[in-house]
C-alpha cells in the first residue's frame, strides 16, 4: 500500500455496535437466557426500537434480518461455555484489524472454514447474516438508516479528509471524490466471503478504484499466502489500511532491454524498500498484482513510452537538457508523486539514464 488512509469516524459505526451488542449480550448469553424475545434488547434501546420496527414492519430485509438473528441466538444456546469462549476471541481477534496485519500471534482470527470444523451449521448461518449486514436492502430500511446514517454520507465525509484522489492500493486510478455524484465501492480488507463479524466494520471497509476491488484482490485473503500444494498456507503480514503513520515504499528499476521499442515486461526488473516492511510489501504486491501492472504501464505508449519521448520532446521545446528534465521530474515526483504517477515515472526514467538513454541528446 503506497500510503494509509486517515479514519474518518462517522454514525454508520453505530452498526457495528449494534452488532456487538447482538453478539456478546445476545448471542453469548443464549446458554443461560429466557427464550429469545425483544427483552433481550433492552438494555440498548435504540437498537431495540430496531428490531422492534422490524418485527412489526414486515419488510423482506427486516424480517431476515430479525429471524436469522433468533435462528443464531437458538444455537449459540447449544454451546458450552468453552465454546462461547472461543467464539469471543474469534470476534474479538477479526475486530482487531491493525493487529491482524501486523500478523500478532495473539490474535485469534476465524474463517467461516476454521468455525465450519466443528460447527458447520452455525458457520453457515453466521455467513448467511453477516454477508447480508452490508447489503442496500437492508441498509436504507429508515428504521435502521434513522439511527446509522447513510453510507454515501460516510464516503463523502471520507473522500473531503482524504483528498489525495488516487487509489493508495495501486497509485495508478482515480477515486471519486467530493464532486462526483457517484462513489467508488468499498472492499473488504478482510473478504466478507471468508471472515465472520467485521462485515460492517469500517476499519475493514476501504474505498479502492475497481481495477484493484475487481480484477486483482477480488476474494484473496490478505492476511494468508496463496493456496500452493508445496507450501503450507501461513499468517503473513500486510499493510494496514487506516495505520496512523505510514510506510512510504520505495521502487528501484532495472532495464535488461535498452531499446524502448521492443520494452517488453520481461526486461523489468523491479525493487521495492524499504527491508523494514519486506513481508507487508510482498503481500500488497501478492494480493493487487503489483508488479504486473506496474510493469504493463512502463510498456504502454502512453505512458512509459510516452514518458520517454517527453523527455526528449521538451528538450527540444525548451532547448534544455536530459538533466534538466529529470530534474525537474524528481522535483514533481517529490512534492506530488501520485499526480500524474510520478511516483513510478522518476524511477522509470532514472533506469533509462542509468543505461546512457539520454546521453544521445545533443546540446
Amino acid at each position: 500500500m503506497l500510503f494509509p488512509y486517515i479514519y474518518v469516524p462517522h454514525q454508520m459505526e453505530r452498526m457495528q455496535r449494534f452488532v456487538n451488542f447482538i453478539f456478546y449480550q445476545v448471542w453469548c448469553r443464549a446458554p443461560k437466557a429466557e427464550p429469545f424475545d425483544l427483552s433481550l434488547f433492552d438494555a440498548n434501546p435504540p437498537l431495540k426500537e430496531v428490531m422492534t420496527s422490524f418485527a412489526y414492519d414486515h419488510t423482506q430485509a427486516g424480517d431476515r434480518f430479525s429471524s436469522q438473528i433468533q435462528a443464531i441466538y437458538q444455537s449459540f444456546a447449544r454451546l458450552t461455555q468453552s465454546e462461547i469462549a472461543q467464539f469471543k476471541r474469534w470476534y474479538q481477534g477479526n475486530n482487531e484489524l491493525e493487529k491482524v496485519c501486523a500478523n500478532n500471534a495473539a490474535i485469534h482470527l476465524a474463517r467461516y472454514a476454521d468455525i465450519a470444523v466443528n460447527h458447520q451449521d452455525l458457520a453457515d448461518q453466521l455467513g448467511t447474516f453477516f454477508k447480508g449486514l452490508y447489503s442496500q436492502p437492508l441498509l436504507n430500511l429508515a428504521a435502521l438508516r434513522n439511527k446509522i446514517g447513510e453510507i454515501d454520507d460516510h464516503y463523502q465525509n471520507f473522500v473531503q479528509t482524504n483528498k489525495a484522489g488516487k487509489c493508495p492500493f495501486c497509485g495508478i486510478n482515480d477515486l471519486l471524490g467530493e464532486y462526483h455524484s457517484k462513489r467508488e465501492t468499498y472492499d473488504h480488507y478482510l473478504p466478507k466471503a471468508l471472515y465472520p463479524f467485521n462485515s460492517i466494520n469500517f476499519r475493514n471497509l476501504v474505498p479502492a478504484c475497481h481495477h484493484c476491488n475487481s480484477s486483482y484482490k477480488t476474494s484473496k485473503d490478505p492476511a494468508y499466502t496463496p493456496k500452493d500444494p508445496a507450501r503450507a498456507v501461513q499468517r503473513r503480514a500486510v499493510f494496514y489500511p487506516y495505520k496512523p503513520a505510514g510506510q512510504s515504499i520505495e521502487l528501484q528499476i532495472t532495464l535488461l532491454c535498452s531499446d524502448i521499442a521492443k520494452l517488453t515486461p520481461d526486461d523489468i526488473i523491479l525493487e521495492f524498500s524499504p527491508v523494514a516492511v519486506t513481508e507487508e510489501i510482498e503481500t500488497w504486491k501478492d494480493v493487487y498484482g503489483i508488479e504486473e501492472r506496474y510493469k504493463a504501464k512502463f510498456c504502454a505508449e502512453n505512458d512509459g513510452k510516452y514518458w520517454l519521448t517527453q523527455v526528449f520532446d521538451e528538450c527540444k521545446a525548451y532547448d534544455k537538457q536530459p538533466a534538466d528534465i529529470l530534474a525537474m521530474r524528481a522535483q514533481q515526483a517529490q512534492s506530488h508523486p501520485y499526480a500524474d504517477c510520478n511516483f513510478l515515472r522518476k524511477p522509470f526514467l532514472d533506469a533509462w539514464q542509468a543505461i546512457g538513454h539520454f546521453n544521445t541528446v545533443k546540446p
